[in-house]
């Protein structure tokens, strides 16, 4: 008994005559065929020997035929890359490092500024409640959350002259749009 391979390459002509009758395109033709033998060939397992290799082949390449024409009408034609500049997208990972550095800089923080900051900042809690909680009058919670900024500032290296912003200069220079910051 021969291997299934093998009769494969017997088919190829045909295969190439049917899928450009499909596409009546040569290249994309030659595609199909390509795609067809490869997943005959890494499928020969569900090949029962015995029936028509010729057959299977042609479903094969009908069934990719077929799959290539309704993923051709979900994509849209962008020869001159508009679409693809319009999807930049910031990196996740400078959120990442900027949060790694945040941590850090907020651990050295005295617990008196951690405290406010988490309370009043991240929290959301007004100055008088976070002054009843710490048992303190709302000028020292005030004095304590604008402490805390400003050395978490330093800490971190922000200057008031400098946009909030977690991504480096290289990256929006390669996610700028005609020069100016997506």
């Amino acid at each position: 008994m021969t291997d299934p391979r093998e009769e494969i390459v017997e088919h190829i002509k045909t295969l190439r005559a049917f899928a450009l009758s499909l596409t009546r395109n040569p290249a994309l033709a030659d595609d199909m065929v390509q795609d067809t033998v490869e997943k005959a060939w890494t499928n020969i397992d569900k090949f029962q020997p015995g029936t028509n290799m010729r057959a299977w082949l042609f479903t094969i390449l009908r069934n990719t035929y077929y799959s290539n024409r309704r993923r051709a009408k979900r994509e849209v034609a962008d020869p001159e890359g508009v679409m693809v500049e319009k999807l930049a997208e910031k990196p996740a990972h400078d959120g990442r490092l900027q949060m790694t550095d945040f941590r850090a800089a907020f651990s050295q923080l005295p617990d008196e500024q951690r405290e406010v900051l988490l309370l009043v900042g991240a929290s959301g809690f007004s100055y008088e409640e976070a002054a009843d909680m710490c048992g303190v009058a709302i000028g020292t919670i005030k004095s304590r959350l604008n402490r805390g900024r400003a050395n978490l500032s330093a800490l971190m290296q922000l200057h008031d002259d400098e946009a909030m912003e977690l991504t480096d200069a290289s990256t929006l220079a390669v996610i700028a749009t005609n020069g100016a910051a997506a």
